[in-house]
C-alpha cells in the first residue's frame, strides 16, 4: 500500500490541476447520468469526473490512495462551490471497498483502476435503475504487453456481471463497458 501511495503522490504532484470533466465514456451517453442520487468514484484521482458529477446534482463519494490526490480533490470541489456534495475518502482498493462504500449508488464510476477481485463488489453497489461505468487498461492493441493491470479481451463482460450492457467497447489499449441494473432510477 505505501508503494501504491508514494508512486500516486508523486505522479499527482507533477500535474496540474484538472478542471472538472466527464469520463469519456459517459460524455458519449450523457442521457444515462443521472442529475440528482448518489456517486462513487473508485479510483478517483484528483476529482475532475467526481466534481463534474457534484456539479450535476449528484453527492458524490471519491476514493483515492493517494493523499495528493485527495488533497487536490477537495480543492477542486471547494473551488466550485460542490464541497458539501463530494467527499473524499483515502483508501487503498487493493484492500477492498472502504466503509463509505455502503448502499447503493444512482452511478457506479471506476477509470483505470483494474482489480477482478472488485468486480462484483462494484455490482452490488449499483442501485436499480442505475448505471456502472468502467474503463481499464486492456491488452487490445498492446501486443505482447504482460502487466497485471490490463485487462484481458472480454473482460468488460465480467466487469457488467447480470447488469444489462449499453455499450463496450475494447481499442487502443483500453477497455470500457457502461452498464445498467433493470429497475427504476431513484
Amino acid at each position: 500500500m505505501d508503494d501504491d501511495r508514494t508512486r500516486w503522490d508523486l505522479r499527482w504532484s507533477d500535474r496540474p490541476i484538472l478542471d472538472p470533466t466527464p469520463p469519456a465514456l459517459l460524455a458519449a451517453h450523457l442521457d444515462l447520468v443521472p442529475g440528482s442520487g448518489r456517486a462513487i468514484d473508485l479510483a478517483c484521482g484528483q476529482g475532475a469526473h467526481a466534481v463534474w458529477l457534484a456539479l450535476r446534482g449528484l453527492d458524490v463519494v471519491g476514493v483515492d490512495v493517494s493523499p495528493v490526490a485527495i488533497e487536490r480533490a477537495n480543492a477542486l470541489a471547494a473551488s466550485h462551490g460542490v464541497s458539501g456534495r463530494c467527499r473524499f475518502v483515502l483508501a487503498d482498493l487493493d484492500d477492498g471497498l472502504p466503509p463509505e462504500a455502503q448502499g447503493s449508488f444512482d452511478l457506479v464510476l471506476c477509470q483505470r483502476f483494474r482489480d477482478r477481485r472488485l468486480y462484483a463488489a462494484m455490482q452490488a453497489l449499483v442501485a436499480p435503475g442505475g448505471v456502472l461505468a468502467v474503463t481499464v487498461l486492456s491488452r487490445v492493441d498492446r501486443p505482447g504487453a504482460t502487466s497485471s493491470f490490463l485487462a484481458d479481451p472480454g473482460e468488460t463482460i465480467e466487469i457488467a456481471g447480470d447488469l444489462d450492457v449499453i455499450a463496450r467497447t475494447e481499442a487502443d489499449g483500453e477497455a470500457s463497458v457502461l452498464a445498467r441494473r433493470p429497475g427504476t432510477h431513484g
